[in-house]
């Protein structure tokens, strides 16, 4: 991928070989390039136009201030198969964020990301992008363990940390997240300095660039009932937290399931995202006494996702993603705690 933007640093970006070796990383092989970008044409013009001919697979991130519907977008990460571009949206403005909201929303690039939501959130309400065509390694990682037989905890969602340490997908730690997870508690500002540091470049560059060989990994094992809950479920955790008066008729249509799983008889059930209003005072009976009561809906309603707000908010809203039948049996517990105290 051509750029003129200047390359800050190399890196290596695993590449995918069935059946071959992974190789690690060393000083010789670390030679794909790291971009900041500041322009828009500083991207590869494949991403800024996408097209059915150019079909694109990339691995993608955020990172900002408490990132959510207000938390400061700082940087979005763009992770192709031989450089890594760093978007940096304080440089760049809201001119360069734009520029990519074609992509973000395009059917024809597909972004693979480790758990959606709050990205999609900040998209949304900062910058009016829905956030579209996404493979979610966490949902993948859950939907796989599902598949092999392996039960589910409630609330249990791989991170990728254990992601990237699970010999499965990769098998290696990843001790720098915790470095900046500590620099982070200690001043929430961290990716808003500028110029960005070594530091800075590198987490950014860490957190996509093992994305796109994890994806291929996850392929091999999913079925393709699972693929196609996958991408359908993704499009609801990319809505999750963007509620707004327009009850999501802004964003693309919903993936159709495919002839294939029709013909099968493996249609499964419809999915939906429900959201459901809180009454105020009310959210501490849901959530109950250290989570018990929220932990015992989770586990009354395993086949749905049940996902608060938490300190980030919205605050009064719990979001119910799943089989529809599940879905308004979390609804109709949920509402019992209002009236049952």
């Amino acid at each position: 991928m051509a750029s003129d933007s200047p390359v800050i640093l190399r890196t290596h970006i695993p590449q995918y070989t069935p059946g071959g070796p992974l190789t690690n990383e060393t000083s010789e092989n670390a030679t794909d390039p790291v971009h900041i970008v500041l322009h828009p044409s500083q991207l590869p013009s494949e991403f800024l136009h996408p097209s059915s001919e150019k079909q694109l697979v990339i691995g993608f991130d955020c990172e900002g201030i408490d990132l959510c519907e207000k938390g400061a977008l700082c940087v979005m990460q763009l992770a192709f198969q031989d450089a890594i571009y760093l978007v940096d949206a304080i440089e760049g403005g809201e001119a360069l964020v734009q520029a990519c909201k074609n992509a973000l929303e395009s059917n024809y690039i597909t972004k693979v990301i480790h758990d959606c939501k709050r990205d999609s959130e900040a998209l949304y309400h900062q910058y009016d992008i829905k956030l579209h065509n996404v493979i979610d390694t966490q949902l993948a990682y859950a939907l796989i363990e599902e598949q092999e037989g392996r039960k589910r905890l409630p609330g249990d969602c791989v991170s990728f940390v254990s992601l990237l340490a699970d010999p499965q997908y990769f098998g290696v730690p990843y001790v720098e997240k915790e470095e900046v997870r500590c620099l982070l508690r200690k001043d929430p500002n961290f990716w808003a300095f500028r110029p960005m540091s070594e530091k800075m470049i590198r987490t950014a560059a860490d957190d996509v660039r093992f994305l796109l060989y994890i994806y291929q990994k996850m392929l091999e094992k999913l079925d393709s009932r699972s693929l196609w809950q996958l991408l359908f479920r993704g499009c609801l955790y990319c809505r999750c937290f963007c509620t707004s008066d327009k009850n999501y008729s802004d964003w693309p249509p919903l993936p159709v399931l495919p002839d294939t799983l029709v013909s099968e008889g493996d249609a499964s059930q419809e999915e939906i995202l429900s959201v459901l209003e809180v009454p105020p005072g009310k959210m501490g009976l849901v959530i109950g006494k250290k989570g018990a009561s929220i932990l015992e809906i989770k586990k009354g309603c395993n086949a749905a996702d049940i996902i608060l707000g938490g300190a980030k908010g919205p605050p009064n809203k719990v979001f119910i993603i799943g089989p529809v039948m599940e879905v308004r049996k979390a609804e109709a517990i949920i509402r019992g705690r209002f009236v049952e105290f």
